[in-house]
């Protein structure tokens, strides 16, 4: 893990990951953490192709770390979607050479519904987007340091 976290660079790229049983959503961020933008949403992400396409996704937008929405409940508990999402960050972790992470995703789901109305990026990736947003905003970012 050590390895993984000297790979971390101030003004890296965030990837998030808004993932999904048959579909996923992707988002990055710029690398001063102030732009947002939708990326392609990929099918069936656990599969083989899934990690594949996630990993080439992470080289090609050169992201420094991973996001990956975490499915909690109002009252904080998680139920089988949040140990599938467990499982899905154990795989991708091991299929990537940057850190992989979990952030809380309560609302980004709602808020990409009343969002995704007027953007042509899919609803998926739109969720990813917000959840981006929320990370980007939060105390666990600047902790990073990759705000600097």
């Amino acid at each position: 893990m050590s390895s993984r976290r000297s790979s971390m660079k101030k003004h890296a790229r965030v990837l998030a990951i808004d993932y999904g049983r048959a579909r996923t959503g992707a988002a990055v961020g710029d690398p001063t953490g102030t732009i947002v933008r939708p990326l392609e949403e990929i099918d069936e992400a656990r599969t083989p192709e899934g990690l594949k396409k996630i990993a080439a996704m992470a080289i090609r937008e050169e992201a420094g770390l991973v996001v990956v929405g975490m499915p909690v409940s109002l009252n904080g508990t998680r139920g089988d979607q949040a140990q599938e999402t467990d499982e899905f960050i154990r795989e991708l972790s091991a299929a990537l050479p940057v850190p992989v992470i979990a952030f809380d995703e309560r609302f980004t789901s709602k808020i990409a519904r009343a969002r995704g109305r007027t953007s042509g990026a899919s609803p998926h990736s739109i969720a990813a987007c917000v959840l981006l947003e929320d990370f980007l905003g939060s105390e666990e970012y600047r902790s990073r340091g990759l705000d600097r």
